[in-house]
């Protein structure tokens, strides 16, 4: 902070916020300016957002002492961060997101520096994508499905469907060299994922009923699913069959343009944080069915950003309960 308050001062901000003063008037009371204020109880205030002069006490001196030199976190906060790489796989953001609700603030940009300057690469190893990342331009290839009977286009999907309605899903399935595959789907607000070996490879209506397995106990809330033309998803009229209820609109499945992976965004993320547990050139046939449900489990337990660092299962069943 530009202006160092003591605890008497912080003892007057949370006098003046019980009384419902004005952050001016709280300002000119202890003598400083309303940006001091304001910056005080943004800093300082508990998770929950109520400001206690002695809660925010020793939050200032937990960021004053114990570190060593200019700006450096304690030796325990590096040890918990490097464990919330290594065991959870979690991003600077997600961890610097999640400190953030505990009060303790650092900066995302910080882990990424300690990760860049650990000498023996093996955080590096554990974070998102590798530290990789590739940018390609979208191209639009409206596509002439001929293997897909009565597709229906991503382009007369409802405007709800945008992602941020709860219910809408998207659908892909990844395989191995050997021919092995396993079907994933996210719900697109909440970033759940689901997923399952497919034993009898990519033939559509086993595909299907796996889907139609894995959705069926959240049916009631299910309005569309989008997914590409790969000859596995040619059933998709089953898949509405089954999902659907009486009294409410069908659940459709609507396909994506050739080419346009970027129009099911949520399940190509939910793919590439999978491959970080089945990379590509492993044989599923090494992964039990537990060992699919175990990955499943800890990336529906991954804080997200857009979730504002909660789960994916605990936003996902707020909504389906």
């Amino acid at each position: 902070m530009s202006n160092q308050l003591i605890e008497a001062q912080r003892y007057e901000i949370y006098l003046g916020l019980k009384r419902k003063w004005s952050r001016s008037r709280i300002a000119e009371e202890i003598g400083v300016s309303k940006s001091t204020v304001s910056r005080e109880i943004r800093r300082n205030s508990k998770p929950e957002g109520e400001y206690i002069w002695k809660y925010a006490q020793r939050q200032c001196d937990s960021r004053k002492h114990g570190f060593k030199g200019h700006h450096r976190k304690p030796e325990d906060l590096w040890w918990r961060i490097e464990r919330m790489i290594e065991e959870e796989e979690w991003s600077p953001a997600q961890i610097a997101g999640v400190l953030r609700k505990e009060g303790i603030h650092i900066a995302k940009q910080t882990i990424y520096n300690h990760v860049h300057a650990d000498t023996t690469g093996k955080l590096a190893l554990h974070m998102p994508h590798g530290l990789k990342y590739k940018k390609r331009g979208k191209i639009l290839c409206p596509t002439k499905a001929t293997n897909i009977p009565n597709r229906t286009s991503i382009h007369e999907r409802p405007k709800e469907a945008d992602g941020t309605r709860f219910g809408d899903w998207e659908m892909d399935t990844i395989i191995d060299s050997c021919g092995h595959a396993i079907v994933t789907l996210t719900e697109r607000s909440t970033n759940f994922i689901l997923m399952e070996k497919l034993p009898q490879g990519r033939k559509a209506l086993p595909t299907a009923r796996a889907v139609i397995r894995l959705l069926f106990p959240y049916r009631q809330t299910i309005h569309t699913i989008t997914t590409d033309n790969g000859c596995e998803f040619a059933a998709h009229q089953e898949i509405t069959k089954q999902l659907s209820l009486k009294g409410r609109p069908p659940v459709k499945v609507y396909f994506t343009d050739a080419y346009s992976a970027w129009q099911k965004g949520a399940i190509e993320n939910a793919n590439k944080l999978i491959r970080k547990y089945i990379p590509k050139k492993a044989n599923f046939q090494d992964f039990s069915d537990w060992k699919i449900k175990e990955i499943q489990k800890k990336l529906n337990r991954r804080p997200r950003e857009k979730l504002n660092f909660d789960s994916p299962k605990y936003r996902f069943f707020i909504n389906v309960l």
